[in-house]
C-alpha cells in the first residue's frame, strides 16, 4: 500500500505567515520613551565624568529614574559602570545628570542608558 503524501492547503501556509507578521513585533518590547544626550570628560583623574540629560517623550511622569553608564572595551565588553538615581522626568521634560565611572580612562566607548524606572504622578508642589 502506497502513501500519499500529506498535503495542506495552500491558505494554511499563508494564514500562518500571517500569525507570525503580527504576532512577533507585538510580543517584542516596546522602546522605552527615553532620548539621552551626554558627554564625556576623562580629565586627569582616573574616573571619568559623564554629564548628560534624560528626556522623556511619554505622555506620563517617569518616577525613581536611574541612568547607568557603562565604558565599554573595543568589543563591546563593560569594563566598568557607574549608576546615579535622577528622581523624576516630567511628561514632556528633562533632567540632567552626572554620573562618575571609576577606572575608565581606557574605555573606547560609552553606552549611557535609563536602567530602571516607572511612570507615575510626581508630587506637584
Amino acid at each position: 500500500m502506497t502513501r500519499l503524501p500529506l498535503r495542506l492547503p495552500c491558505w494554511l501556509s499563508a494564514v500562518a505567515l500571517l500569525i507570525l507578521l503580527v504576532v512577533a513585533p507585538a510580543a517584542a518590547q516596546p522602546p522605552a520613551p527615553f532620548r539621552i544626550t551626554h558627554s564625556i570628560d576623562k580629565g586627569a583623574q582616573a574616573q571619568v565624568t559623564v554629564t548628560g540629560r534624560v528626556f522623556n517623550d511619554a505622555r506620563a511622569d517617569a518616577i525613581d529614574v536611574y541612568v547607568t553608564a557603562e565604558a565599554l572595551d573595543g568589543g563591546g565588553k563593560i569594563l566598568a559602570s557607574g549608576v546615579s538615581y535622577i528622581g523624576t522626568v516630567t511628561a514632556g521634560g528633562s533632567t540632567g545628570f552626572v554620573i562618575k565611572v571609576p577606572s575608565a580612562r581606557a574605555a573606547a566607548n560609552f553606552r549611557v542608558l535609563v536602567t530602571s524606572f516607572r511612570f507615575g504622578y510626581a508630587n506637584q508642589s
